[in-house]
């Protein structure tokens, strides 16, 4: 099973949600969410203080002996020397045991050797895959090769949009 996790921020509250698929699959098995009373502030290059704890929650609803790996919406890696991103810190908080992809909407700077663009359907514009604790070359062919014709895989679309439903 794989699992793709969003939060959803509203002030000091947040809504995490997360899709349960399997890889052939055109929606998911199980969607599951979390709801946060009170979230950290944004502290900028702090990104996952805010976002960690959040995740961590909605994974209490999760037997992750069954996850085979995390996508996370956003960087692995925030730089070429592996400074720690969400996926990372991500991947630490789980005892190094379930691999994790992150796929970003936006390229940061100096991360050319751990974040790989990954163009999908007709769109110009890829989106930035990273990955710890399992291949990038898979990481990225599992990008490139989730279901749905856009630049967003379908799966990816779906999690985002329940994301935001209120």
């Amino acid at each position: 099973m794989i699992l793709a996790i969003d939060v959803y921020y509203a002030e000091s509250t947040a809504k995490v949600v997360g899709v349960l698929f399997e890889e052939q699959d055109e929606s998911p098995k199980h969607i599951i969410t979390e709801y946060i009373s009170s979230v950290s502030d944004y502290i900028p290059g702090e990104f996952y203080k805010r976002e960690l704890p959040c995740i961590l929650k909605l994974l209490e609803q999760v037997k992750l002996a069954d996850i085979e790996f995390i996508i996370v919406d956003g960087h692995v890696f925030v730089d070429n020397e592996e400074k720690h991103g969400l996926g990372a810190h991500l991947w630490e908080n789980l005892n190094r045991e379930i691999p994790i992809i992150g796929v970003a909407k936006k390229h940061f700077h100096n991360t050319e050797k751990v974040s790989f663009p990954v163009v999908r359907g007709e769109s110009k514009n890829p989106l930035y895959v990273s990955s710890v604790g399992i291949d990038s070359d898979f990481a990225i062919n599992f990008v490139r090769n989730m279901k749905g014709k856009y630049r967003f895989p379908s799966m990816l679309k779906i999690l985002d949009q329940h994301t935001r439903l209120e």
